[in-house]
């Protein structure tokens, strides 16, 4: 049977005594909760005609049964709107931001993961040009170039952003036309490419995003206050 498809059947008995510590005087329902093949540490929990229908990352098969149990109360707590006990919350939190499944995650995601591709010439910037110009401006021509292309659609909410586990840099294409000033579209690739030099680190339980270093080579761009106000107005 695919892997997919495989019930859970060991992680109801769990999900059966963490509904019971939440609803101590509310009848037990049916459970029905299943792995699937996620890119991630994806979970769902739903409330279907009386069952609570639950679907686990298969990459959460091999966890530890503390952290099983964590999982569970965590999403039957948002499932009845209880507050997430916060050692239960700090257990699964430790989990996923450990080294070992940080690096199985990325790997997951590669493997798994879809990434449509538009390429990088659009029809007023070509992409491979504008990163080409600011590896040799900032970086001495020494940063590898990774996959560039431009979104799909035209997104407003993610301007720009770099995928780790496909080492691709998306622009959004609604900066690909000619009211568009060419510094703009520099400072968002330029943004990406610090991720690139700068890879996200976790300190503790929280991933550092945008680094002191990050934020120090960032104000590098000449055009930094030009290119933020207008990304702002945008």
């Amino acid at each position: 049977m695919l892997l997919s498809l495989l019930v859970a059947v060991d992680f109801i008995p769990i999900f059966q005594e963490e509904y019971r510590a939440l609803r101590p005087r509310a009848p037990i329902p049916p459970f029905l909760v299943r792995f699937r093949r996620f890119t991630s540490l994806n979970t769902t929990i739903r409330l279907r005609e009386g069952r609570i229908l639950v679907s686990l990352s298969d990459l959460l098969e091999g966890a530890p049964e503390t952290v099983h149990r964590a999982i569970a109360h965590i999403l039957l707590a948002k499932l009845y709107r209880r507050p997430v006990e916060a050692a239960q919350n700090l257990r699964f939190k430790r989990f996923a931001s450990s080294q070992a499944v940080t690096r199985q995650t990325e790997m997951i995601r590669h493997a798994r993961g879809t990434k449509r591709y538009s390429g990088p010439e659009g029809r007023f910037y070509n992409l491979e040009e504008v990163f080409d110009a600011l590896n040799l401006r900032f970086f001495g021509g020494l940063l590898g170039r990774p996959e560039l292309t431009w979104s799909e659609g035209m997104a407003k909410r993610s301007l720009g952003h770099y995928d780790a586990a496909h080492n691709t840099i998306v622009v959004s294409r609604v900066f690909d036309r000619p009211s568009s000033p060419r510094y703009a579209v520099e400072y968002l690739l330029y943004h990406e490419m610090l991720h690139l030099r700068h890879p996200v680190k976790m300190r503790g339980l929280r991933r550092c995003v945008h680094s002191r270093e990050f934020k120090a080579e960032e104000q590098l761009f000449p055009e930094l206050k030009q290119a933020l106000a207008f990304l702002k107005r945008l």
